[in-house]
């Protein structure tokens, strides 16, 4: 077992979410930060490097999808993992995140606390390119 934890950053603007994805997650060891906006989010990756990104879409200002272009845009940031943790639960978001813009995974919210720690060792523990 690696003994540092892995970093987790959840950039989401309701508080509260944040919140209980940090109980969720903590619970299992990772270090969970939060940012409230996208442009927040993208500062925290620049300086903190996560291991994994959890992403909401729905965001005033800048939208995760804005975000997620960034990330990858970026040589530094392009190959963070990124979930998408969203609200946007039609089966057309779904399609267009996971084949289209090739997001690692994508929850709709409400999710279950198991659900979450799923998809996010599914993500962390898969093989790098």
């Amino acid at each position: 077992m690696n003994t540092k934890a892995k970093s987790i950053l959840c950039i989401e603007d309701e508080a509260e979410m944040i919140d209980l994805m940090r109980l969720i997650l903590g619970r299992r060891g990772y270090d969970v930060r939060g940012a409230i906006s996208g442009m927040e989010g993208l500062k925290m990756i620049r300086e903190h490097s996560p291991d994994l990104i959890l992403l909401d879409l729905m965001m005033p200002e800048m939208d995760g999808w804005e975000v997620y272009q960034q990330i990858k845009a970026d040589e530094k940031m392009k190959e963070t993992p990124v979930i998408v943790v969203t609200a946007k639960a039609q089966s057309i978001d779904r399609v267009l995140g996971l084949h289209i813009a090739k997001v690692d995974d994508y929850i709709a919210k409400p999710f279950s606390p198991q659900e979450l720690l799923n998809s996010v060792e599914k993500v962390l523990n898969k093989p790098k390119k």
